[in-house]
């Protein structure tokens, strides 16, 4: 049986959303360790007034691509960027580049989606839904495409407890829903979507369901199959451990636990937090491309791309993050690192209010007074919101099947298992999120662990101004008992009814 090296030899590869964490790991991938492949073609869109050029040559800047450079000097020379838009007509393209890429294209790798969780819904539609209409339409006129795949997420069921490796018929008719859209006001729009979306939590979830109903409907006849990750987190070895380059989903709330702005997270203690590495989610595309490409099954496949059946971890375990954090702290903390995870929203805004918010008030108070910018309550009110909006997830818990991945990691020849590694049951959980951590300090926010020393010291500072805060709070409080009857009374009651 071909590898996959061999199979995506000589072979022009397609993607969109390459400049997102997933794709720009699947370009790494694809370059380093598919090393004849032919070319990739990025639909890259003109942002800021940078051209697609532009964007591609800050792309392969970064770190991700060090080992690929050491490897392949001259990799960009089979990077070929694209000018597009998804929400032009046709993708933006011209007919020019719609052409070259029909006539070319044998792999489609679809990433690019709106992952906001609060999109508008007409928006969220154009970019998940309307986006894959477009892309098969393309597709249709490509001469020599060999598998086209779609990446979806495993929460685009959410509403269900157990999740097979199955398209669901979609919860609303997607045409019907899609022309509403277009006449309505955005006011209307608002004020339907909680009805519209159901169960859902929101429009993200409930576009990426119909987007894969339209994917496999519309896409009949054409090689597809689905992938869908779960929370998509740090490398866990691939290129090396650790890389991440955003503050999405569960980054974003570990670094606010390291900079101490999150003293508390609503979760539920005891449900499994299903966390899959990017690397882990590439090499499961790529190999879900191979696997269709070598066996062209009569159906669409679908990867349900989790690591709980084979190896869960628990919310519990994410209460070990101030710790990491206290070992490698972030030079940008604002206090130390300490918080705890509770099911109870009233314990999670008193722990916030009183360990965070108010020092922020302050904070910001000062900085008032010294003529400079007040930041620090809209930071923390930005992370509260965040830590509202992810609560749906930490809540709750989902059983997914994932017969068809144990397929496929089963099927890969023997010299492809330890490069395209689908196996997560070695992953250490503490080693890795320690090591994500120490990813956030390093690429998301760009700190040098050489100033670990002073940044440590810093820290102990911080831990010293609590202590010294609380002594003069408790001395003050004992003084104002001491001193009022009333105040003593009502101890000797609260003493008496609780002992």
């Amino acid at each position: 049986m071909a590898t996959i090296p061999e199979v995506y030899a000589g072979k022009s590869v397609l993607i969109t959303g390459a400049t997102g964490f997933i794709g720009k790991v699947l370009v790494e991938k694809l370059l380093r360790c598919c090393p004849d492949v032919k070319s990739l073609y990025l639909l890259v869109r003109p942002k800021a007034g940078q051209a697609p050029s532009a964007r591609v040559e800050e792309l392969v800047k970064c770190r991700l691509f060090e080992k690929l450079k050491s490897e392949q000097p001259n990799f960009e020379d089979k990077i070929i960027p694209v000018s597009s838009d998804m929400l032009e007509p046709k993708l933006g393209l011209n007919e020019e580049n719609a052409k070259i890429l029909q006539q070319n294209v044998n792999i489609v790798f679809h990433v690019a989606a709106t992952i906001k969780f609060d999109e508008k819904l007409d928006l969220s539609l154009k970019l998940n839904v309307v986006t894959i209409q477009k892309m098969l339409q393309l597709c249709q006129g490509m001469k020599q495409l060999e598998v086209f795949v779609h990446v979806s997420t495993a929460y685009a069921n959410c509403d269900r407890t157990h999740i097979d490796e199955i398209v669901y018929p979609p919860p609303v008719d997607p045409y019907k829903l899609m022309n509403s859209t277009e006449w309505m006001s955005d006011e209307m729009i608002t004020m339907l979507t909680p009805k519209i979306i159901g169960n859902r939590p929101n429009t993200y979830t409930f576009t990426k369901s119909i987007a894969e109903y339209v994917f496999v409907e519309e896409g009949a006849g054409l090689p597809l199959c689905i992938v869908r990750p779960s929370i998509v987190g740090a490398t866990w070895k691939d290129p090396f451990p650790g890389w991440i380059d955003n503050f999405n989903g569960p980054s974003g709330l570990f670094i606010a636990t390291g900079m101490g702005m999150l003293r508390a997270m609503i979760a539920d203690a005891d449900a499994v937090v299903d966390l899959s590495p990017v690397d882990y989610v590439v090499n499961m595309m790529i190999g879900a491309g191979w696997h269709t490409i070598v066996h062209k099954p009569s159906t669409v496949p679908i990867y349900n791309c989790v690591s709980s059946p084979t190896n869960p971890t628990r919310w519990r375990d994410v209460e070990d993050i101030p710790d990491y954090y206290l070992k490698t702290p972030l030079e940008i903390a604002f206090r130390r690192p300490n918080a705890c995870i509770t099911s109870h929203p009233w314990v999670f805004s008193y722990w916030n209010f009183i360990g965070c918010k108010i020092p922020c008030m302050v904070t910001d108070l000062y900085m008032k007074l010294t003529g400079k910018k007040a930041r620090m309550v809209r930071l923390y009110d930005r992370i509260a919101k965040s830590m509202y909006t992810l609560k749906y997830f930490t809540q709750n818990d989902w059983v997914w099947s994932n017969r068809n991945c144990e397929a496929l990691m089963n099927a890969l020849p023997d010299t492809d298992r330890k490069v395209f590694f689908l196996d997560v049951r070695p992953l250490d959980w503490k080693e890795y999120l320690e090591t994500y951590c120490v990813g956030t300090k390093q690429y998301v926010l760009n700190e040098d662990l050489a100033a670990l020393p002073a940044v440590k010291r810093r820290i102990m500072k911080l831990r010293n101004i609590r202590w010294v805060f609380n002594t003069v709070v408790l001395v003050t409080l004992w003084q104002v008992i001491s001193k009022s009857e009333l105040a003593r009374n009502t101890l000797d009651l609260v003493l008496n009814l609780s002992f």
